[in-house]
């Protein structure tokens, strides 16, 4: 499994996540992101024993693009308070049905359904929805489709997917959020763009950046 690392020192390890890689051990019993870098890790540095690498963002299993990992105990709970802190910033890239008003400011209440795996958008008072917000702005748009730059403010499971789609223009090859626009085969336009944060020892601020691949429908753009 060829994985492109963007960024390693002693304390991270920064990749670009292919798409349909889960980053984790699911139920699917697929290869995941994780498993695959602690081989790597245990290989290169012949690493006797298990390797730790700490897991402290995810992204969708069909979504590409940067991630980070921590190497140590020291920088996984640094880089989990500085999200929990909203120091830890994201922007995405995605390609959306529809030309959506130039900029906003969207905030939901999100719940997610366990069983079905499927998250919705609830009212305030659900007592386990839980507020979402990101902003984004549209960089361009063709053939009634529109990029957007989306900065991410909570980190809620299907967010953006669940947020655009609510407002009319669901992502591009989503079948679960826009199903009724979308064809089976599509992939979903939606790709981790950059990650800006504290460095968890060094204390400058680092900034990482991925590209979307060159193909439809990010090539419209490109």
């Amino acid at each position: 499994m060829k994985i492109q690392i963007l960024y390693e020192d002693n304390h991270l390890l920064v990749v670009e996540k292919p798409v349909n890689l889960p980053v984790q051990e699911d139920n699917s019993g697929d290869k995941d992101l994780l498993s695959a870098l602690k081989e790597d890790i245990k290989i290169r540095y012949q690493k006797p024993g298990n390797v730790f690498l700490g897991l402290v963002h995810r992204l969708d299993r069909p979504v590409g693009g940067v991630m980070v990992f921590a190497k140590t105990s020291k920088a996984a709970s640094r880089l989990s308070d500085a999200i929990r802190r909203q120091k830890f910033e994201r922007t995405y890239l995605a390609v959306v049905r529809g030309i959506p008003q130039k900029e906003a400011r969207l905030e939901h209440y999100l719940y997610k359904d366990q069983r079905n795996n499927i998250v919705k958008v609830v009212p305030a008072t659900h007592k386990q929805g839980k507020k979402s917000i990101l902003e984004y702005r549209v960089l361009a748009s063709s053939e009634n489709l529109s990029l957007l730059s989306v900065r991410l403010l909570t980190g809620r499971s299907h967010q953006i997917r669940v947020q655009l789609s609510t407002i009319g223009h669901p992502l591009y090859g989503d079948q679960k959020y826009g199903q009724n626009v979308n064809r089976p085969g599509q992939q979903i336009a939606l790709w981790a763009n950059t990650l800006e944060f504290e460095h968890p020892t060094k204390k400058d601020t680092v900034r990482f950046e991925s590209k979307p691949p060159k193909e439809y429908p990010w090539e419209l753009w490109q």
